[in-house]
């Protein structure tokens, strides 16, 4: 895997949190988790689970949607999906 693709993957990794969340980016890290900071709570969760999905071009299946607890979990998720970080 390249690391210009790892890095692009970030990125739009990073971006797709930060738009759904309507965080900046400097708030996204691997620690962020799901009601650690007001703005994602319940609803800002679907708007990121379907940015992520939108971004990525891949549907998430209902578990890895309520697994998905933090950005390092996000990572991890996506893997399974072939998305390298």
């Amino acid at each position: 895997m390249s690391n210009d693709l790892i890095q692009t993957n970030t990125a739009k990794l990073t971006a797709a949190f930060a738009t759904a969340l309507v965080v900046a980016d400097t708030q996204i890290h691997d620690d962020l988790a799901y009601n650690s900071i007001k703005e994602w709570d319940s609803t800002a969760h679907m708007l990121l689970i379907a940015e992520l999905e939108n971004v990525f071009d891949l549907m998430l299946d209902t578990d890895d949607i309520i697994d998905m607890s933090s950005v390092a979990k996000a990572k991890a998720i996506l893997g399974k999906y072939g998305v390298s970080f």
